[in-house]
């Protein structure tokens, strides 16, 4: 079950899974994470288009083996759990050292496989999966967050490697190196004026509209190879481009309806990128439409087969 913010953004769950069945069980589940570590580094380009270092937020999720944190819970010894100071330590020695080369991430899957790396070295086979989530808060212009989330099962890290021990960027690496299957990638709070509604002073003058939208991407066979600091994830979208393009088309419209607003944008989303993105969420919101509620809204969520 995902949980709603003060803003009514989704947050995403911290497990790879629902936690409820059908009959109302909640499994257990033991996580030690570490959210929104700070760091400064070059990940793609940023909201400009120029390959310089932005502001980081990385939280870290490792997904343990059930009842793992028992023993800890017992004893009262962190040496029986996963030290997250120790983890934030192995996150940010790794993406410093490459800060120390000068080498940047050529996209967001690099930093994310780089942490993951790091997350399944300290936890070992205690972790059945890594959950990451990055966020690059400036990287979208008139948005106040883009993140992209990757959960990585333990089964995956035995995937193709790079090569034996080394990157082709001259970083230290596992031999073994984890490879996502799915990621969550999310534009958070796209504010906009917007000519939309069915009443006559509606008509006569934009209103804000904030626009969140969620990009499901699955990896297939061929999508699935590690990336590196120096090459982009094969198929990587470029999302403040798409971004960009929708933001020209909610200028141009007149819709009555936010109804219509939302489901041409879900069909614009999934139009504006490849096949890699086989779903789309659309939430958007008017703050002035209801004196008496925060804001109102309508949210789609499309699947691509059924565009």
């Amino acid at each position: 079950m995902q949980s709603m913010d003060h803003e009514g953004w989704r947050r995403p769950p911290v497990t790879p899974t629902n936690m409820y069945s059908t009959s109302g069980q909640v499994d257990s589940t033991d996580v030690v994470f570490l959210d929104s570590i700070q760091f400064t580094t070059a990940v793609g380009t940023d909201c400009w288009g120029r390959p310089k270092a932005q502001p980081v937020l990385a939280s870290v999720y490792l997904l343990l083996q059930p009842s793992f944190l028992d023993v800890c819970g017992a004893s009262d010894d962190v040496k029986d759990s996963v030290h997250y100071g120790h983890l934030a330590k192995a996150v940010t020695a790794h993406v410093g050292e490459r800060e120390r080369k000068g080498l940047h991430y050529a996209g967001v899957y690099a930093l994310i496989q780089d942490v993951t790396t790091a997350a399944f070295g300290l936890a070992g086979e205690s972790a059945v999966a890594v959950r990451v989530v990055i966020d690059l808060p400036k990287q979208i212009l008139l948005a106040s967050g883009f993140t992209t989330e990757v959960t990585t099962p333990r089964l995956l890290v035995d995937a193709p490697s790079l090569g034996e021990g080394s990157t082709n960027d001259g970083i230290s690496a596992p031999p073994d190196r984890p490879a996502p299957i799915s990621a969550v990638v999310r534009v958070k709070d796209l504010d906009l004026p917007v000519l939309i509604g069915v009443n006559p002073p509606e008509r006569l003058a934009r209103q804000r509209v904030i626009t969140n939208i969620t990009f499901y991407e699955r990896f297939t066979s061929t999508t699935i190879d590690p990336p590196t600091s120096t090459e982009p994830h094969l198929g990587e979208v470029d999302y403040p481009s798409v971004i960009q393009h929708l933001c020209e088309y909610i200028d141009t419209t007149t819709y009555l309806t936010l109804e219509k607003l939302v489901r041409e944008l879900c069909c614009a989303c999934l139009r504006d990128t490849p096949t890699l993105v086989h779903a789309v969420t659309v939430r958007c919101e008017k703050p002035s439409a209801i004196g008496s509620a925060r804001v109102s809204g309508v949210e789609m969520t499309r699947q691509r087969n059924a565009e």
